[in-house]
Formats: structure tokens, C-alpha cells, sequence
């Protein structure tokens, strides 16, 4: 006979995201087609496909920015299908959007400040992980060099830095990531790797939307594809890489 699983321990062994027939629009046009797919604790997931295949989209309407959706959500257990922005952050699913959004005329340390929320636990009573602006500054260094500095006088890369840094303040069991490598020099797109395996490591989950297949390959677990709304393909991040075939179809330019 089985062993019967804990209410607690049952939630720890479910997928952290999941989701179920997720489709979406913007006024008459559909954007997404019943999408699924799901993230696991300690695990990063891509989201690929060209510019316009709804990457973006996906995370968005996870988070219930976007006006018009239907399926199912459901997040450390507990069905959000119908919550608000507000309500889904507060459950600890953090979101990264491409466009970055900073407060320019307030500095590091006070865009920081916006985004904290209290410490977290797992359904099993451990620890989540728990940020502070000092431990965030040695996860960002480019970020401890300039606490006072305001948010417009900083790169484009370092106000994405922020972005991310900002969203961890809410102690996040998940981040949603949208484009990380977008727009950025290479050398901060090295940093941005870095900091989701630093990530991984202290038991942060993340769904990547992202087209960069160096960057995702570097990165993720696992990779589900986008083309025109709906899933095409999903595997391995190395199943994907190794699927000569697979690439050309859906994400080559």
C-alpha cells in the first residue's frame, strides 16, 4: 500500500506554476491558444519564440495584466485564475517585465525598498529565500557601486539589474523574466546568466521568456516553444539545442 503524501507535502511535490489552457486577447484580436505548461521548484524554464509569438503575453497573463484570458492558473497550489496583479505578486510570484519600469527619480536603494515584502516558507515549513539590499549588492556589485545614484542616470543594463533586484526584494518562490538578454551588452547578458544560476542555486524558480538560445541554453532545464500563441514543442533546454530541425522552424530569424 502507498504511503499517503502530507497536505504539505503534497503541495512541495506539485509543480509550483501550473498552467492550463491559457488563452488570451487584446480587444478582438487572440493573442494566445490555449497554452500549458508548468515550473517546478528550483528549476528554470524558457519560454521561446520569435518577436511576436506571445511570449510576453504568457507572463503577462499569468499575472492577470492582460484584460481579456481564460484557463487555468494555479500557484503553490492555489488556484489565482481570477486574482489581480497585486493579489499574484503578493503570493510570491515576481515579475520582471522587458520594459524595465523603475522609478528614475528615486535611487537604488529606494526602488529597493518599493519591492519588499516579508520573508517567505515552503509548504513544508523551510525557509524561502530571503533578500536585503546588502545581499542583493553582492549578488549585483555594478548596483552596490551606486546605492544613491537615481534610476534615470543609470545603463540600460543596470536598470535592467535593478528591475530583477527590485522584484527579488519581494521574496519570490518564482520570478517571471521577460527578455533579460534583450537590448543589453554582452557583457551584462554574461551577468544576467550568473545571476539566474545564482538564483537556481538558492532555490528560486524562473520562467525566461527569451529568443537569445546561447543565453537559455546557458541557463535553463527545460524550454517550451511559442510560434503565433501555441505550444509547438516542448523538451529538455539540450533536447531543444540538439534539435537542429526544431530551431529552424520556430526560432531562427
Amino acid at each position: 500500500m502507498s504511503a499517503q503524501l502530507s497536505p504539505q507535502a503534497a503541495v512541495a511535490a506539485a509543480p509550483l506554476l501550473e498552467v492550463e489552457a491559457l488563452s488570451a486577447w487584446y480587444g478582438a484580436a487572440q493573442i494566445l491558444f490555449d497554452v500549458s505548461l508548468e515550473v517546478r521548484r528550483g528549476e528554470v524554464v524558457a519560454l521561446m519564440g520569435r518577436n511576436g509569438a506571445g511570449k510576453s503575453t504568457t507572463l503577462k497573463a499569468v499575472m492577470g495584466m492582460v484584460p481579456r484570458r481564460r484557463g487555468r492558473l494555479r500557484f503553490m497550489g492555489r488556484d489565482i485564475s481570477a486574482s489581480e496583479p497585486h493579489q499574484v505578486a503578493s503570493s510570491g510570484l515576481g515579475f520582471v517585465p522587458e520594459d524595465r519600469r523603475i522609478f528614475t527619480d528615486l535611487t537604488v536603494t529606494e526602488n529597493l525598498e518599493v519591492g519588499r515584502q516579508p520573508p517567505r516558507s515552503w509548504p513544508d515549513g523551510a525557509r524561502a529565500p530571503s533578500w536585503t539590499p546588502e545581499r542583493l549588492f553582492r549578488l549585483f556589485p555594478n548596483l552596490g557601486e551606486m546605492p544613491d545614484r537615481p534610476g534615470g542616470r543609470m545603463s540600460g543594463g543596470e536598470q535592467q539589474m535593478l528591475t530583477v533586484a527590485r522584484t527579488l526584494m519581494g521574496n519570490p518562490y518564482l520570478v517571471l523574466l521577460d527578455e533579460p538578454s534583450e537590448g543589453v551588452a554582452p557583457v551584462i547578458v554574461e551577468q544576467m546568466a550568473q545571476m539566474i544560476l545564482e538564483l537556481k542555486a538558492q532555490g528560486v524558480s524562473i520562467l525566461l521568456s527569451e529568443q537569445n538560445m546561447h543565453f537559455a541554453e546557458l541557463v535553463s532545464d527545460r524550454a517550451y516553444v511559442l510560434e503565433k500563441g501555441q505550444i509547438r514543442y516542448r523538451a529538455t533546454m539540450q533536447e531543444l539545442a540538439d534539435n537542429e530541425e526544431v530551431r529552424r522552424a520556430y526560432l531562427s530569424v
